[in-house]
């Protein structure tokens, strides 16, 4: 009988991988969370869906990765808990997006910092873009700026949050423009945002272009201009700011992947590291990410530590000129 159970506890450690050498047994042993600080339905919790659906594939990670929710405040709820709270056992794992939790950190008022966390692999590129209603007047940026103009305030338009990659937008076109708006973040997030314009709560917003893609694709919102620096593939009729005479260049470009928290095992960061950016160039996810509008720019860690290292560098100058 001993033998019988040493037997198939063997045949089961083959079965669920390999085992780590320094002592932290066959991983992952039990599904995983990945943690979204923005709601349901929103550009990072759509996307991260869907970059995850092969994670229990054996080529893959071979457990199921579940998402959970903590929206709030920009994201700051989320990353507050992740940095503080979760437990640093690679059964945890974050969605980052970037330039918005390194802006938060500078800005400061909460626990975390680019320190806080270790990367893991990089998903997706997604530009802002400025939007309005199907029925809007406006039907360019020099629509949006004349009157702002003629209405210093007097222009309500959304956003995901403060310091996210959309308040970034929105802070480098009034600039550029020489006008001032009303910035209105949502608490809801992206998905929000997009409602609020939609239903004429507000006159614009600045959004993720992948939700703004899906709300245009639906005859819901006009998309007037692309935060980046070329146009984008999936809008290429949309010209970009710098086209319509804006100098506003991609700091706003939303990044999105996944990481850990700071202390997480090494081996189990490595494993991680050598698994996931694989996951995301699996044929059915970038398919169906193409298929939603997602424009994706897959990154392995040592890509993603460099890619955070010089989003700092770059926000901290923006930051303080804004």
């Amino acid at each position: 009988m001993k033998k019988w159970i040493a037997g198939a506890a063997l045949a089961l450690a083959a079965m669920t991988g390999t085992a780590f050498a320094d002592g932290h047994g066959d991983y992952p042993e039990r599904p995983i969370m990945l943690m979204v600080s923005y709601g349901a339905g929103g550009a990072t919790d759509f996307q991260a869906r869907i970059v995850t659906m092969t994670a229990g594939n054996e080529d893959a990670l071979g457990m199921p990765m579940a998402i959970v929710n903590k929206p709030g405040a920009g994201g700051r709820v989320g990353w507050n808990w992740f940095a503080t709270q979760a437990e640093a056992d690679g059964y945890t794992l974050g969605a980052y997006n970037i330039p918005h939790f390194i802006a938060q950190s500078i800005e400061g008022g909460v626990d975390y910092s680019a320190d806080s966390f270790e990367p893991i692999a990089n998903w997706g590129a997604d530009p802002a873009v400025f939007v309005v209603g199907a029925d809007s007047a406006f039907n360019s940026m020099d629509d949006v700026v004349n009157f702002a103009k003629e209405n210093p305030g007097g222009l309500t338009f959304s956003g995901a949050g403060l310091f996210v990659g959309h308040h970034i937008a929105a802070l480098q076109l009034e600039k550029a423009a020489g006008v001032k708006m009303a910035y209105i973040p949502n608490n809801a997030g992206g998905a929000g945002a997009m409602r609020a314009v939609i239903s004429g709560e507000v006159m614009g917003g600045v959004n993720n272009l992948s939700d703004a893609y899906r709300a245009q694709a639906a005859g819901n919102v006009k998309i007037l201009g692309v935060f980046d620096l070329e146009r984008n593939s999936f809008l290429p009729d949309v010209p970009t700011l710098i086209e319509q005479g804006y100098d506003i260049d991609n700091a706003s470009v939303n990044f999105r992947g996944v990481m850990v928290p700071k202390g997480t095992p090494q081996a189990v960061i490595d494993h991680l590291a050598a698994t996931v950016p694989a996951m995301f160039e699996n044929g059915r996810v970038q398919s169906r990410m193409e298929a939603g509008g997602s424009p994706m720019h897959v990154m392995n860690r040592d890509e993603v530590l460099e890619m955070w290292a010089a989003r700092q560098a770059t926000l901290e100058e923006l930051l303080a000129g804004l």
